[in-house]
């Protein structure tokens, strides 16, 4: 009679074990299922609506508790500080390198690619194709993004649109920026005139490379709505000392060549606006 008991209560035991390890699997593998659908979410967010402009569907990927930028919710929310990136660079994609979840977090490594062809921020199009990387942490409830935390390489993305030189030591070299000037002009050069503009600009700026006392220079540019292009350059010069004589030494060039630059701009019915500035550095 002892032997049956102790038999019986083995196998209520063994039973028991059972039922448990059955219920712990179910929930691991609930679990598990959770955390593949919302790396699902996210990929779909990538693939199809980020990468395809399919912003629509950010509705049913975005909960309405998100909150963005500026204190939007939902799906507006997150498309804000998008959208002009995705309005510079149409082209744009973002390139999936690692995806992990667990629990109710989606972290995501992305290389994005695209191609700057309208303005961005302030920065005029370069028309220069940026590699950029970046990651997020998502949080997801019930299916749909709640929160997400995006950190990107800012200084690497303005570096390759030329808003910050790759040699940082620039940017803090007041000795030089103390006395340097800066020649900026700014052109609306009509559809007409555009050939001939660019031909006497190339012309101007291989010329100032040769001149003492150049530091660089930069030409940035856009088409607005009716046609005409709008065409800012920037010479650095050392100081307004040699860049009074780099005037000079272009003026001896203009009148050896017979070239008469306010002739040609009345010509072609070309607008500048001209100012000398100095850096800003406080």
């Amino acid at each position: 009679m002892v032997r049956m008991h102790t038999l019986l209560s083995a196998l209520l035991l063994m039973a028991g074990i059972t039922q448990a390890q059955g219920i712990n699997n179910n929930t691991k593998t609930k679990k598990m299922s959770t955390v593949e659908k919302n790396k699902t979410v996210i990929r779909r967010l990538y693939d199809q609506s980020l990468n395809k402009r399919n912003t629509a569907l950010l509705k049913e990927l975005v909960s309405e508790d998100y909150v963005g930028f500026q204190g939007l919710k939902g799906a507006a929310g997150f498309e804000k500080p998008i959208a002009p990136l995705m309005d510079a660079f149409p082209d744009i994609q973002w390139h999936i390198q690692e995806l992990l979840g667990e629990d109710d977090k989606v972290v995501v490594r992305w290389k994005l690619k695209g191609t700057q062809t309208m303005e961005y921020n302030g920065l005029a199009p370069t028309g220069k194709p940026i590699t950029n990387e970046g990651m997020a942490i998502f949080t997801l409830k019930d299916g749909k993004i709640t929160n997400g935390q995006v950190l990107t390489d800012r200084l690497g993305f303005l570096q390759e649109l030329g808003a910050v030189p790759q040699d940082l030591n620039q940017l803090s070299n007041d000795a030089t920026l103390k006395d340097q000037v800066n020649l900026i002009d700014k052109f609306l050069v009509p559809p007409a005139g555009k050939a001939e503009f660019y031909e006497r600009m190339h012309m101007n700026r291989s010329l100032l490379k040769t001149l003492p006392g150049f530091i660089k220079d930069e030409a940035y540019e856009y088409n607005d709505n009716d046609g005409n292009l709008i065409c800012v350059t920037v010479a650095h010069w050392a100081n307004r000392e040699v860049m009074a004589k780099a005037r000079e030494a272009v003026q001896a060039a203009y009148k050896k060549e017979g070239f008469d630059l306010p002739a040609m701009l009345k010509r072609l019915n070309i607008n500048i606006d001209r100012g000398i500035y100095t850096t800003v550095t406080d």
